[in-house]
């Protein structure tokens, strides 16, 4: 599209135009066939697309620039996307392989920190491929916990996160077990060799292509995990196994081998899952998430356990209560109003992926 061209759609309107019109039809989405089809999940779904249109913009709008890349945080509390894990904090940044980037700061004492270079397609439906990743246990530090990483296609000495020629994002995870006394890392990215330059101001065609990639990301995505979601279906109220391979080709992390499953239950029904083995591992993550694959409200509801937050059965198990009120057990996962929807267990960092077991009693019977 040439500059003139996107001049005139904007000062004709008609920019504005086809992102309305587009973004109206992807709310043919809350109603495919799978998808529940009750006001209550119906109004998740909408506030689902609600929240991925604000990812798109942030992404895309005022993101986009892999010139002046900013690690930015774009799945938190209220914008939540493909099986989000509470105890993390994520981060990401466009770069562009052309150039070669500084990633600098200090470690802090979160549990995991990883860092990938990725070729992110969600925007056209094609996913996540990672072309290279670094994890903080493999990386040299400054006695001061100061960190410091090259990302760039060329091979470079020291902390070196390589880039292919199509990579155009990078993502950060950092990983809590206990949020309330680790201390995140506080990282940045900046492009070597931008120092004395300065962004060029909005352009016409940057807008246009702006709001355009916005509302398909918030297409391709939200179908992506909508057609996941009810990939879950046959597995309903088991801890099932996923395709490690679509996982990663999906932006997974490499060091975590993923369980997911769908779940539902009546009024008077618990899971009760079942970890007899617990593998030597980093940690591990359960968390309860809405038919739309979003974590529940973990602000004020308790719908995640982890290594460090879960009580241990004297064996050494993990025994995980999934009710709608509360069982005389201490990991209990409250459903938040919810009967339905999906769950994911991860082991992460671990050499064997032992199974995970569920069943549905009723609640009386627990």
């Amino acid at each position: 599209m040439s500059e003139l061209n996107a001049e005139q759609r904007v000062l004709n309107g008609q920019t504005w135009d086809d992102f309305c019109d587009a973004l109206k039809e992807t709310g043919q989405l809350v109603n495919a066939d799978k998808a529940p089809d009750d006001a209550f999940n119906r109004a998740e779904g909408y506030r689902y697309l609600a929240r991925m249109l604000r990812a798109g913009l942030e992404s895309f709008l005022e993101s986009g620039d892999s010139a002046f890349p900013q690690l930015r945080c774009p799945v938190h509390e209220t914008i939540k996307m493909g099986a989000d894990n509470p105890d993390n904090y994520y981060q990401s940044a466009p770069i562009n392989p052309q150039y070669d980037y500084r990633i600098s700061g200090t470690r802090g004492t979160v549990d995991y920190l990883g860092f990938g270079t990725v070729i992110n397609r969600y925007s056209s439906g094609g996913g996540m491929k990672t072309d290279g990743f670094l994890d903080s246990r493999d990386m040299h530090m400054k006695e001061d916990g100061s960190l410091e990483i090259i990302v760039s296609q060329r091979e470079q000495p020291g902390n070196w996160l390589p880039m292919g020629p199509e990579t155009n994002a990078i993502n950060v995870r950092q990983t809590f077990q206990d949020r309330r006394n680790e201390i995140r890392a506080e990282i940045s990215i900046e492009r070597i060799g931008a120092e004395l330059e300065r962004p060029e101001p909005l352009s016409p065609e940057r807008l246009d292509k702006a709001l355009q990639g916005a509302v398909q990301f918030v297409k391709n995505t939200t179908g992506l995990f909508e057609g996941w979601a009810e990939g879950f279906l046959p597995t309903t109220n088991q801890v099932a196994a996923a395709d490690q391979g679509f996982c990663q080709a999906i932006g997974g992390d490499p060091n975590i081998y993923y369980f997911h499953s769908a779940w539902e239950l009546a009024d008077d029904e618990a899971l009760v899952i079942d970890a007899p083995t617990i593998p030597d591992c980093q940690t591990w993550n359960f968390v309860l998430q809405n038919w739309w694959m979003e974590s529940l409200d973990y602000r004020y509801h308790n719908i995640h356990f982890n290594k460090h937050t879960a009580a241990y059965e004297p064996d050494g198990s993990v025994r995980i209560i999934v009710a709608h009120q509360k069982p005389a057990h201490a990991n209990w996962v409250e459903t938040a109003g919810h009967r339905m929807g999906t769950l994911c267990w991860r082991w992460i960092g671990a050499t064997e992926h032992p199974p995970v077991l569920a069943r549905v009693v009723k609640f009386a019977e627990l």
